[in-house]
């Protein structure tokens, strides 16, 4: 299969995805932007599991395209958690501006190495 397709069809996914869960969540908490982390904390530790396969060798090109360009490319939300920092900050909420700011980023970079641990010691 192309590659331009694989991305395409997993940007599509990914983004639909990323839409159906950050609305949910939301709809559920409201206020903070609970969406946006979850999807980005979600999408680092998919991202984490995927490049433990491909180190591995159990999956290929193809899979990196699709899954990791396409799917989660789609499903995270980096841009969006820009904008969300942003409107904290111009409410004048600057210590939960950065509390959000950390926890996304190094939460997201946890995700992605408990994601790695996951499948080179579990899977």
């Amino acid at each position: 299969m192309h590659p331009y397709f694989l991305v395409l069809i997993g940007g599509a996914l990914g983004s639909l995805a990323r839409y159906i869960v950050s609305s949910s969540v939301a709809a559920r908490f409201g206020g903070f932007p609970y969406g946006t982390l979850a999807v980005n904390l979600i999408g680092g530790l998919l991202m984490g599991m995927l490049t433990a396969l491909l180190l591995r060798g159990t999956v290929g090109e193809n899979a990196r395209l699709f899954v990791g360009v396409g799917i989660l490319g789609g499903f995270t939300t980096f841009s969006a958690f820009s904008l969300d920092c942003w409107k904290l900050i111009d409410a004048g909420q600057y210590g939960l501006s950065f509390v959000y700011m950390a926890v996304s980023v190094l939460g997201a970079l946890g995700a992605l190495m408990l994601g790695l641990w996951f499948v080179r010691v579990v899977a």
